[in-house]
C-alpha cells in the first residue's frame, strides 16, 4: 500500500470493525484502508453472497426467507435485485435480436403491485393495482422472445408487439394469442410483413355451479380457433407452451404466488424480479425436454450460463 501524499510504502496498522486491513504512513501519519473490489456498482456485498441471494430469489423464495437464510439485510437484497434486474434487462435487449422463429405464442400473466385493483383510489400511484406481464415464447426452442409489463390495455399491447418486431427476424412465422381484443389491431399492423398467419385461440368457460368454492378452477366448455390475419395452419394454433410458462413463473417467482402477502409493493422491484427471472429462464435454466437452455436451442448461446455471469454483465 502506497501513501497517496508521500508516495512511500505504508505499514499495516490493524483492522477496522469490518475486518478490512488498515495502513499507516510513517511520514505523514495518515491511515488508509485496503482497496476493496466492488463489482456490484459500489455495493460492499461480496459477489459470492450476492450470487447466493439471487439464486434463492430465482428459486421461489421470498425476500424475508432469503434474509433469514443469508443474513443479508432486506434493503440490501432489494437493492441487489434492482441492480441485477437492470443487467438482465440489458442482456435480454442485446442478445435477443434478429431471432428466427417459427411459431410464437403470446399470453398475459396477472399480478398486482401494492394493492388489488378494486382497492385503488383516485390519486393513487398509477402503477398500483393490476400489473400484467405480457410474454411471447417460441414454441420449439422455448425461448422467451419478449416481455412487457403494465396494464392490460392497448398501450401495453402495442409496446409488447413492437418489442416482438425488434426481437424477431424477417423470416415468416405464425403467431397465436388468446382472445384479448387489442391484439387484433396491434399484431397485423406491426407484424404484417413477416406473418404467414395469425389466429386467436378463445376458450369459453362454463358458468360457476352452485356449491363451487370461490377459488375453484374454471372448467373449459369449448375452444374456438379464430383466424385473424393471413392463412394460419390449424395444426399450429396453440397456446399450451406459453400457458405452461405461466406456471413456471408462478412457481419460480414468489411475487406471483396467489393468496399470500409476498406480492410486490413497488413497480420497480416487480419489474426487476421479472427481468431477472426471464433472463435466468432463457440463459441459465436447462429445459427438461430440450436438455439445454432455450438460448442454446435458439442458437444465441453456446453454453449454460451461471447466475454469476448475469451479475458480471456490464
Amino acid at each position: 500500500m502506497t501513501c497517496h501524499n508521500c508516495r512511500t510504502e505504508c505499514q499495516k496498522h490493524g483492522k477496522d470493525r469490518k475486518g478490512n486491513q488498515r495502513f499507516k504512513c510513517q511520514q505523514c501519519s495518515k491511515t488508509f484502508l485496503e482497496p476493496q473490489e466492488k463489482p456490484l456498482d459500489g455495493m460492499y456485498l461480496p459477489i459470492e453472497k450476492a450470487e447466493m441471494v439471487l439464486k434463492l430469489l430465482l428459486e421461489g423464495n421470498s425476500v424475508s426467507t432469503v434474509e433469514r437464510v443469508t443474513e443479508v439485510h432486506h434493503t440490501t437484497i432489494l437493492k441487489l435485485l434492482v441492480l441485477a434486474g437492470e443487467k438482465c434487462e440489458r442482456i435480454m435487449a442485446e442478445k435477443i435480436r434478429n431471432i428466427e422463429v417459427r411459431d410464437l405464442e403470446c399470453d398475459e400473466l396477472w399480478s398486482y403491485c401494492g394493492k388489488k385493483q378494486k382497492r385503488v383510489r383516485p390519486g393513487d400511484d398509477p402503477n398500483l393495482g393490476d400489473c400484467y406481464t405480457f410474454v411471447a415464447i417460441e414454441r420449439h426452442s422455448k425461448l422467451v422472445v419478449n416481455i412487457a409489463m403494465g396494464k392490460r390495455d392497448q398501450r401495453t399491447t402495442d409496446a409488447f408487439v413492437e418489442g416482438i418486431r425488434h426481437a424477431t427476424a424477417r423470416t415468416p412465422f405464425q403467431i397465436t394469442t388468446d382472445g384479448f381484443a387489442p391484439y387484433r389491431t396491434a399484431i397485423p399492423t406491426t407484424l404484417h410483413d413477416r406473418l404467414t398467419g395469425y389466429a386467436m385461440l378463445i376458450k369459453v368457460y362454463r358458468s360457476s355451479q352452485e356449491g363451487e368454492a370461490r377459488y375453484s378452477p374454471a372448467e373449459v366448455q369449448s375452444v374456438e380457433e379464430v383466424p385473424v390475419f393471413g392463412r394460419p395452419d390449424p395444426e399450429r394454433i396453440c397456446t399450451s407452451i406459453v400457458e405452461r410458462q405461466n406456471l413456471s413463473v408462478r412457481m419460480g417467482l414468489r411475487r406471483f404466488t396467489r393468496l399470500t402477502n409476498a406480492f410486490s409493493k413497488k413497480w420497480e422491484n416487480h419489474w426487476a424480479a421479472v427481468a431477472c427471472w426471464f433472463a435466468f429462464y432463457n440463459f441459465c435454466r436447462v429445459h427438461k425436454t430440450l436438455r439445454i437452455t432455450p438460448a442454446m436451442a435458439a442458437g444465441i448461446s453456446d453454453h449454460v450460463w451461471s447466475v454469476r455471469e448475469l451479475l458480471d454483465a456490464v
